[in-house]
């Protein structure tokens, strides 16, 4: 009961008897007499078994506050509503069809829509680039396991093996610059998927090769190198159209720890496969897995925003606010690049970055086994804890890039910021070795330089789409090559320097190359945009 009706069964009204209040009445004044209208306020109190009106107002011509009570002894009753619902449903039947279709229909498409649909298409396309990259990784490190058994099958000798493992780079080196000039051209998508289905198809015909020969097994392992070399390039040239800056380095770390944590996998499972299956299996299995990411690529990735129908317009507006120039790459300005002092500073940083890295990945179980006297189980063991470290510390750093961006800190200084990290705590931890007795503290000095050594994915491996987002793939096929050749170079001088030296000497290479990068990252790198 509202205000309105309990005054309104007040009121005089015609041909009806008067309520039967069984509360005594009170006026609202001593002296009833017809007064000029006036305003009034009504209150209404519910006391359990009583309801209490409070009325107050002030009539017309200005005079006096005038109020009063009236106490009813109403008590709520039970009301049946199954006739108001029937005729609720009655109006919905008399609704027009079209009407009807639109009421039933909207709420149904939003039920039905999945949560992978509302899950942004930007991240669907960064969590396939990290699938790729896990399948690139556990292909890769499966011959380092797979090895062993195939040169006790067909007799190889250290130097075959070496030869064997080496070849990789051969195609490896051959498609970075090139696959860089394809991604920027042809577009991101194709060059990717070219280069999973084509190393898978190399993985898989691995066994086939090594049983007709060794310069067949050779040119297989060139082809996988060829498939791989193109994939960085790729993923840089579509990460740059799809990414917005404040999300960038995030994105890119999650990326780059798939490689991390594929080797991880691969280390883990291929002793496995070989002990139940066989060596063969171990290619069979990883290779085919790649077949399987080939077709969920092609059915939900596209090479920029503007080419993807599904994707959602707020998500593609925040997309294009900073997006490349649309118009696609005809012409790589190879003059105008080369002139460029941020990209010697690439090029040269990713140089003395990765003569460090190589070095400890591929020379860590000897470390472990020479000098830390650990058997080869425990060398095989404590060689996956830096591939974690480097997957954690990576995704952190990239978490912590991207929210100083958003906190106002200049893309320079925060890329300046992250690669230091990635200079100096490895250069740190390693000088910490020489002074260090205690294999687990060894271990946990090994694991803490490369865990610092992961915030480079946020500060060089981030800056080819930070001063060239339109040629972020030709960018990154340079400064990778001259990675390569530090992989390559390093790993052998290293085998040379401990031949007439120690670890030590190997350490302070790698030490010097880290504080020379620093200063010329610090001097020359740049986050702004310089090549339109």
């Amino acid at each position: 009961m509202n205000a309105r009706a309990l005054i309104y069964s007040f009121s005089p009204k015609p041909h009806i008897p008067p309520t039967d209040i069984s509360a005594p009445k009170r006026s609202f004044c001593p002296d009833s007499r017809p007064q000029t209208p006036f305003r009034f306020r009504v209150q209404i109190q519910n006391r359990e078994h009583y309801w209490v009106l409070r009325v107050s107002g002030r009539d017309s011509g200005g005079g006096k506050r005038r109020g009063g009570k009236v106490f009813a002894d109403v008590k709520s009753e039970a009301y049946d509503i199954s006739e108001s619902v029937d005729k609720f449903e009655k109006g919905l039947n008399d609704v027009p069809s079209g009407k009807e279709e639109e009421l039933e229909e909207e709420p149904l498409a939003v039920v039905e829509a999945s949560w992978l649909e509302q899950f942004p298409k930007r991240w669907v396309i960064v969590v396939l680039c990290f699938s790729a990259f896990l399948l690139c990784n556990m292909d890769r490190v499966n011959m380092s396991i797979a090895i062993l058994p195939m040169s006790a099958e067909y007799n190889w000798n250290p130097g075959t093996v070496g030869l064997i493992q080496s070849s990789f780079f051969w195609g490896y080196l051959l498609t970075q610059i090139a696959g860089g000039i394809w991604a920027d051209t042809v577009g991101g998508k194709q060059v990717l998927a070219f280069g999973v289905i084509w190393w898978s198809i190399a993985t898989i015909l691995t066994p086939v090769a090594a049983k007709v020969g060794l310069p067949f097994l050779l040119v297989v392992r060139a082809f996988m190198g060829i498939g791989e070399g193109v994939a960085m390039p790729a993923m840089n040239n579509i990460l740059s159209k799809w990414i917005p800056v404040a999300e960038r380095s995030r994105s890119l770390a999650l990326v780059y720890s798939g490689m991390y944590l594929g080797s991880v996998t691969g280390l883990a499972f291929s002793p496995f496969l070989i002990h139940q299956f066989g060596w063969p299996s171990v290619f069979y299995s990883f290779g085919s897995l790649g077949t399987v990411w080939f077709a969920v690529w092609i059915s939900k990735a596209h090479s920029s925003p503007l080419e993807d129908p599904e994707l959602r317009p707020a998500e593609k507006k925040l997309i294009l606010a900073s997006s490349v120039s649309k118009e696609p790459v005809k012409e790589i300005p190879w003059k105008l690049i080369l002139s460029k002092a941020p990209v010697w500073a690439l090029i040269v940083s990713h140089f003395c970055h990765n003569w460090g890295t190589f070095i400890l990945l591929t020379w860590m179980p000897t470390y472990y086994n020479q000098v830390l006297k650990f058997n080869l189980t425990e060398s095989g063991l404590f060689c996956v804890l830096p591939w974690l470290t480097m997957a954690f510390s990576a995704n952190l750093g990239g978490w912590i890039a991207d929210t100083l961006v958003s906190k106002g800190f200049s893309v320079t200084r925060v890329r300046k910021i992250m690669q230091t990290i990635g200079f100096l705590g490895p250069a740190f931890f390693l000088t910490q070795l020489s002074h260090i007795n205690s294999p687990a503290m060894a271990v946990l000095c090994m694991a803490c330089s490369q865990g610092t050594d992961a915030f480079s994915q946020s500060g060089l491996y981030s800056n080819h789409q930070d001063i060239a987002p339109r040629y972020s793939g030709v960018l990154l096929g340079l400064s990778n090559t001259a990675g390569v050749l530090a992989g390559v170079f390093g790993t052998a001088s290293t085998g040379y320097i401990l031949q007439h030296g120690s670890w030590d000497d190997v350490f302070k290479v790698s030490v010097g190359l880290y504080l020379f990068g620093t200063v010329v990252w610090n001097l020359f790198s740049t986050g702004e945009k310089i090549i339109e």
